[in-house]
């Protein structure tokens, strides 16, 4: 029985490496779609992957002409001319408040863009470059960026030139990275490739004195909007977006509620 051990270990290998190859792959969802699972949970596509309806520039009626463009399932920018007139930051028509976005992102090498919230077109009088709370979207290897501001707060994930990630989860240049947003009452979270790297209380004392010691403290009212457009940036830098989802989530009844954890 010994000596006949190592032969029925041996075929016991062989049937598991052919039930491993015989599985079948698991299908690659649809970009643009909402799962059954995702509709029950309230789930609803900002984007059909065919058309930037429920989108405008900022300060603008209707998307500009030139660099936003629907292309291979994907809102790109496209680069426009160093003497164009930049086209400006996209937006949203609608304003939210407390909500979960989920939406993918790639860059460009050397690419830096950006996902605002919360924000308010009145705080920028003229131009088409708006101003709110940003998840950085940079290519941390080749964009100078990375090296300024504070402790890293100017990296992928992270609040724009105020906290930086927790942890470097953004994937290579080139490859598609899943992003989420929590804006519920005051607490805000981003999310990153399944990771939370950010996390924080609008209008708490550490974040005025964080805005305060930012290049936002030239902006009267920053951050004090509760209620806003989410805004794709015009950076210059060619960049990719699809699968943006929102939910929309209940008011939080009390200041010390217990925040929304993003699903599954």
């Amino acid at each position: 029985m010994t000596r006949s051990l190592p032969r029925l270990l041996f075929i016991f290998g062989m049937l598991s490496a052919y039930g491993a190859a015989a599985a079948p792959a698991q299908p690659t969802p649809t970009p643009n779609t909402l799962s059954a699972a995702e509709k029950r949970q309230g789930w609803r596509l900002l984007f059909d992957g065919k058309t930037l309806a429920g989108w405008r520039g900022f300060h603008q009626t209707d998307v500009p002409n030139v660099g936003w463009k629907v292309q291979d399932d994907s809102i790109v920018y496209e680069p426009v001319c160093p003497t164009c007139e930049k086209p400006g930051d996209l937006i949203t028509k609608d304003e939210y408040d407390n909500f979960e976005l989920r939406i993918d992102w790639k860059l460009s090498p050397k690419g830096n863009s950006g996902v605002k919230y919360l924000v308010d077109e009145s705080l920028v009088k003229t131009g088409h470059g708006g101003l709110g709370f940003e998840m950085q979207v940079l290519d941390n290897e080749g964009h100078p960026d990375a090296k300024k501001g504070i402790a890293g707060n100017r990296t992928a994930g992270g609040l724009y030139d105020l906290i930086p990630p927790a942890q470097q989860t953004a994937k290579p240049v080139g490859q598609w990275n899943e992003a989420r947003l929590v804006v519920h009452g005051n607490h805000i979270e981003h999310w990153l490739n399944g990771q939370k790297v950010v996390e924080y209380e609008r209008g708490c004392q550490m974040m005025k004195a964080l805005i305060a010691g930012s290049k936002y403290a030239a902006n009267p009212g920053f951050g004090e909007a509760a209620k806003g457009h989410l805004l794709l940036q015009d950076h210059g830098d060619q960049v990719w977006f699809r699968n943006i989802k929102l939910r929309v989530l209940p008011a939080p009844k009390t200041k010390t509620q217990t925040p929304v954890a993003p699903t599954k």
